[in-house]
């Protein structure tokens, strides 16, 4: 499985902007899918995550009520939707796919819970 990121760009702070993550292969429907971000000189953390079935959503505190994560299975694809965008959400936005046994919330919050990463989309925000 390749997973390929694309949507970011530069923005003005209170924008929006639509990532998506296409996935090649087969097991996409199978999958949990997660997105985290990393700004420079930091470590990769989470934003949000759904799983295999689509029936539940995580998000971080810092994007809770600004961003929406969804998924297309028709289309082997997810998508993050940011709103209200800062200056602090600026980073590389990467897509992950992680095995659909893992349920946990505290889990899907975790880099280790996925085995598949794009190579990342650029989101600048600016003031």
């Amino acid at each position: 499985v390749q997973l390929q990121a694309s949507g970011g760009g530069l923005v003005q702070a209170g924008g929006s902007l639509r990532l998506t993550c296409a996935a090649s292969g087969r097991t996409f429907s199978l999958s949990n899918m997660g997105w985290f971000r990393q700004a420079p000189g930091k470590e990769r953390e989470f934003v949000a995550a759904i799983t295999m079935t689509g029936r539940n959503r995580y998000y971080a505190d810092s994007v809770k009520g600004r961003s929406t994560i969804s998924r297309e299975d028709a289309k082997n694809t997810v998508y993050l939707q940011l709103n209200s965008l800062k200056p602090e959400d600026t980073a590389i936005y990467y897509c992950g796919l992680g095995e659909s046994y893992v349920q946990s919330q505290n889990l899907l919050r975790a880099v280790a819970a996925y085995r598949t990463w794009g190579q990342g989309t650029l989101v600048t925000v600016s003031s």
